[in-house]
């Protein structure tokens, strides 16, 4: 006994030390409205990028184009062609951009962007820019780069210290994702910025999926990147960030790539997206598009639940006659969602959940958070599939799940009756649902829909788990490998240790932080 109060007593005071220190290192925001905001400006009909699309806008009146962008390479080319095309605007939100070999490309095409005059306005979530400081310093010092931080850490070295001081503010992130490029064409996903998400270096890459879009829908999107850069929660880059005399060095456009990113430069060059964009050779599928966005406020707990992501997409889920078909990589249903799905299903309305397998997730605790109703929801007639990690990346011709050589799951879209499209960043978990800011668009297309349904019949068998309930109801996992039939009875592809873990963080009261 002696030695656990002992570790007690360390424990304690390891957590005195650390609260004396948040509080002591506390810094105040600054103000965030003492100047002028920019505001997004109307698409020039001149600009290269108008005279691209327009025509085929002014062909489908009231309707916008969708272009699925399933392939990684291609969703990288896509928004390094934006940002080449761009002539006027560069509007751009993310939750996430790594300093790696993507996210260093973009940032210096936006530089080049703004060098010939284009007006870039970058809105980045404060989270995830670790190590990002004298990147975003060396933009903001460029006339015609404006750089705001969402819900900032004033304390930029030691940031788990500050949620000591400030939970309530910083456990609240913008997880949206948008690109948009002289009001024409807009970029919106689960895709962050990052080699992971377009096929760049050797590690694990996300299987994810956007959409490029343009028409009457990418107003609305401007229009929401301005209630964001406005918002409460949002702050200027150089009101946050320290001066720092490598800024000026961060960003050189002139040094030679290394192997590896020129490696991935001569796949972007074998991409025929970027002629094809400017070419007006992109095959838009022109349907009603609807972007559902959470108030920003939601980024200081204020916006009203109305004015959220899942006050819009719940009911039409739930108005399902025939078929829901759900892809979320970080899936936690909790009791209400778990009870509303058993009940869609129990209408007779054919219910599929994607989601990763233990082995493929990035986040242990969010799959326990999900693991947790598997049986309930399998029990009331909803059909749950799991994601293998060697079953991956995206072509053309597979559509949101194909094969390559490991990956985790990460687009977030479902469809209703083989009609309506939601392709977005919103996670079917606590953590979208009440915490984090999301945004997604919603098709009403049946050629769209039953094209994304179908490629994902085609490959649950290959590339997932068939979860399911033996005559003793207890979970199996089910697949095919070289053409047999193969039935595991404990999570595929973990140790005792694992599922031990799994089961203990399920038991923890953290669901609503999921």
């Amino acid at each position: 006994m002696k030695w656990l109060k002992k570790t007690a007593w360390t424990v304690g005071i390891a957590a005195l030390a650390l609260t004396a220190t948040a509080l002591i290192t506390h810094k105040n925001l600054p103000g965030t409205h003492d100047y002028e905001l920019s505001t997004h400006l109307p698409p020039d009909p001149a600009s290269p990028l108008a005279q691209a699309i327009f025509p085929q806008n002014e062909a489908h009146p009231g309707l916008s184009g969708v272009y699925l962008l399933q392939d990684g390479v291609d969703a990288f080319v896509a928004r390094l062609s934006l940002a080449e095309a761009a002539q006027k605007t560069l509007d751009v939100q993310y939750y996430i951009w790594h300093n790696d070999i993507s996210g260093h490309l973009l940032f210096q095409s936006m530089l080049k962007a703004a060098e010939r005059g284009v007006r870039v306005r970058l809105l980045l979530d404060d989270n995830n820019t670790q190590g990002l400081d004298p990147l975003l310093l060396a933009l903001t010092q460029h006339p015609n780069i404006e750089v705001r931080l969402f819900n900032p850490f004033m304390q930029r070295n030691f940031r788990p210290v500050a949620y000591l001081s400030d939970f309530s503010r910083l456990n609240r992130r913008m997880h949206n994702k948008s690109f948009t490029a002289d009001g024409v064409v807009s970029i919106v996903g689960g895709r962050n910025i990052g080699d992971e998400y377009f096929g760049a270096g050797d590690g694990v890459m996300f299987a994810d999926l956007d959409v490029a879009a343009t028409g009457p829908v990418v107003a609305a999107i401007q229009t929401d990147f301005d209630r964001y850069w406005r918002s409460e929660s949002t702050y200027a880059a150089e009101r946050i960030l320290a001066p720092n005399n490598t800024a000026a060095a961060a960003l050189n456009t002139d040094a030679s790539p290394d192997a590896a990113t020129q490696g991935y430069l001569k796949r972007l060059r074998e991409s025929d997206f970027a002629a094809q964009l400017l070419q007006n050779n992109i095959t838009f599928t022109w349907a009603p598009a609807t972007l559902f966005s959470d108030d920003p406020a939601k980024g200081l707990g204020k916006a009203l639940p109305d004015n959220t992501v899942i006050a819009h997409i719940t009911p039409l889920m739930d108005s399902a006659q025939h078929e829901l078909m759900i892809v979320s990589p970080y899936f936690v249903p909790t009791r209400k969602g778990t009870d509303m799905l058993s009940a869609i299903a129990q209408r007779g309305v054919n219910v599929a959940v994607l989601t990763n397998s233990l082995a493929a997730t990035d986040v242990g605790v969010v799959h326990a958070g999900y693991a947790k109703y598997r049986r309930d929801l399998l029990a009331n007639g909803v059909r749950l599939f799991e994601l293998k990690p060697e079953a991956t990346i995206t072509d053309a011709e597979k559509g949101a799940i194909g094969g390559s050589s490991g990956a985790s799951l990460h687009a977030k879209t479902f469809t209703v009756d083989g009609r309506y499209v939601f392709v977005g960043s919103f996670n079917m978990d606590p953590r979208s649902a009440t915490l984090n800011t999301e945004m997604g668009l919603v098709f009403d297309h049946p050629q769209l829909a039953q094209h994304i349904s179908q490629n994902l019949h085609q490959h649950v068998a290959e590339h997932t788990y068939a979860v399911m309930l033996d005559k003793h109801d207890k979970l199996q996992w089910r697949t095919q490998e070289n053409g047999r039939q193969l039935t595991l009875d404990t999570e595929p592809q973990s140790g005792p240790i694992q599922r031990i873990g799994l089961w203990m963080m399920s038991k923890l009261p953290i669901e609503h932080l999921l």
